[in-house]
């Protein structure tokens, strides 16, 4: 049987009752299944978040701007024929979707450096601390939506792909 729902305290709980279900009773200023949803408009992303060199990121969504607690997500842009510093991002995972453009994205594999090329309608998935670069080869502006598991933008910009480099 699935939870079942009664409107009773403030906060959110989950308490057994004797057939092994779970009440979940919640109300009010903390209740968690009625929350409210925020809206950013595509025209109100800030540039106030972590640079990297050669790329441009617009914060979208964020503990600071929408008050979110395990996501951030934004817009990268990289100009044509440009590469981006080296960088990671820390301990959150990142999920890109190529909106338009033919960026390259650049990790290490042991010695060699491998360029993952996409397009749009692509999804790319980088993991924690992973050194990486963007890079445009095209002719047009790469622009990519970024959705990472942090609150915040987390970047770490590199000197190289290679920690001892």
């Amino acid at each position: 049987m699935g939870p079942r729902f009664a409107a009773g305290s403030k906060a959110c709980r989950a308490s057994a009752v004797p057939e092994g279900e779970v009440t979940l009773n919640a109300m009010a200023h903390d209740d968690l299944w009625h929350g409210p949803l925020t809206h950013v408009r595509g025209g109100e992303l800030s540039g106030d978040t972590g640079q990297t060199p050669g790329m441009t990121r617009f914060e979208a969504v964020s503990g600071k701007s929408a008050g979110s607690r395990k996501l951030w997500m934004g817009e990268t842009h990289v100009a044509p024929g440009v590469r981006s510093g080296d960088h990671h991002h820390g301990e959150a995972e990142t999920a890109i979707y190529v909106v338009s453009g033919t960026p390259s994205f650049v990790f290490a594999d042991g010695e060699k450096e491998v360029r993952v090329e996409a397009r749009p309608g692509d999804y790319i998935v980088v993991p924690p601390y992973a050194p990486h670069g963007e890079e445009n080869p095209g002719d047009t502006e790469a622009v990519v939506v970024i959705a990472r598991s942090s609150q915040e933008g987390i970047v770490v910009n590199l000197d190289s792909l290679w920690p001892d480099r």
